[in-house]
């Protein structure tokens, strides 16, 4: 059994691209730059300057002067709406990067190479679209469906002159109308009839809402116009069934509105959603991504994603001082044959444990012993100074 301390040391860090991996926020030298900030700013018994995490105004100005300071954002959001933390968000935008430039799928060939993504309830905040387009040059649509996000989010953008056209906030309530956050307009599925023609086939669009006929608000599809495509779609999803679930961490104080932590049957059933929008539009996105807040939902996500028929299905863990998100990720595009390769040669890889040799023994002679076990087996095996190869089926080892 693992100890502590190894547990700790294999938990996942922060992502090594994030500026942050090896230059955390030096509070001192903030509150030295930004007077605003040093008045949040204490010594703890320890020493080090800190802030008091259960204090929302602390942790919104901590929000504001990183980004300000490290990537030149001038950023706000009113009292009560969800604040982000810049290094955790940071951490989903570069491994949202690894998924692009890697070659689990073939590459886009286009007279445009720049990234565009589609932030899935961007929020009052806009913190990927913001950060997305300010560290790596990336283009978004950030789509939401109450007044107050649509506005601060447009403000934060237009705040942000070299960013401004590079992101398009879009009320998802309403995605084509030109102005204004007050349309209510939302689609609800025939109860009498749920089903969406896909591919030459009905599929049935969640059918736990259109048998309660609960309106299903917009997420992807009625939001995406037609002819647009995108590398990618990311979402901060409501985490919690209800207000009570969510509750507040004991230990920080972010904030958020019930629209941005609550829906009904929590991120499973929102992610969901966009599980079952994705088959709709597989053809207008690469990678289809999104948080994970609780780890035992996943296994329930990607037989989900195994359902509707995707090729590829990654997952990752986002962690940032005590707290534990997951990044789920899945395409409908064919993988490369690269890929097929690397990944048939992982699934037949056997462990196994040989018992008897000497402890003196160097490697060569535990490679001679395997050598001398598996012939004598009558499995064919090659053996050099360089590798050591055994051609038999999985089966032998059962």
């Amino acid at each position: 059994m693992l100890s502590k301390k190894r547990r700790r040391e294999d938990r996942p860090s922060i992502h090594p691209h994030n500026r942050y991996a090896e230059n955390p926020p030096d509070f001192a030298q903030l509150a030295s730059l930004y007077s605003s900030f040093e008045a949040f700013v204490f010594f703890s018994r320890s020493g080090r300057p800190t802030i008091d995490w259960k204090d929302f105004n602390a942790t919104r100005e901590l929000t504001r002067v990183l980004l300000l300071h490290d990537h030149a954002v001038n950023w706000w959001i009113p009292d009560g709406q969800l604040c982000p933390t810049v290094p955790n968000r940071s951490n989903y935008i570069h491994w949202i990067s690894d998924l692009l430039s890697s070659d689990l799928i073939p590459a886009r060939h286009g007279s445009d190479d720049r990234v565009r993504g589609f932030d899935i309830g961007t929020g009052a905040n806009c913190i990927y679209p913001l950060l997305g387009a300010s560290l790596l040059g990336w283009s978004f649509v950030g789509s939401d469906v109450t007044d107050v996000a649509l506005e601060w989010a447009t403000k934060n953008v237009e705040r942000n002159p070299h960013l401004l056209e590079l992101i398009q906030i879009r009320n998802a309530n309403d995605p084509f109308s030109s102005g204004g956050f007050t349309s209510s307009r939302r689609y609800i599925i025939n109860e009498n009839n749920p089903e969406l023609y896909v591919a030459g086939k009905t599929q049935p669009l969640c059918q736990e809402v259109e048998e309660s006929g609960i309106l299903r608000q917009a997420v992807l599809v009625g939001v995406v116009k037609d002819g647009e495509s995108f590398d990618f779609c990311m979402c901060n999803p409501p985490f919690f069934e209800s207000i009570e679930e969510a509750g507040l961490n004991p230990k920080t104080s972010c904030g958020g509105t019930p629209e941005e932590m609550v829906f009904p049957g929590g991120e499973k059933a929102f992610i969901s959603h966009i599980i079952e929008d994705s088959v709709v539009l597989q053809g207008s996105f690469r990678w289809f991504t999104t948080m994970v807040g609780k780890k035992a939902n996943l296994k329930f996500l990607i037989s989900k994603l195994r359902e509707v028929g995707v090729s590829i299905v990654k997952t990752t863990e986002f962690v940032q001082g005590q707290t534990a998100r997951w990044g789920l990720a899945w395409s409908f595009i064919s993988p490369s044959k690269d890929f097929i390769s690397s990944n048939t040669l992982m699934s037949t890889k056997i462990s196994f444990t040989i018992e008897g040799l000497k402890r003196q023994g160097g490697a060569v002679q535990v490679l001679k012993s395997m050598e001398s076990f598996f012939l004598d087996k009558g499995v064919s095996c090659k053996f050099d100074l360089s590798s050591f190869s055994v051609k038999k089926p999985a089966t032998f080892f059962r």
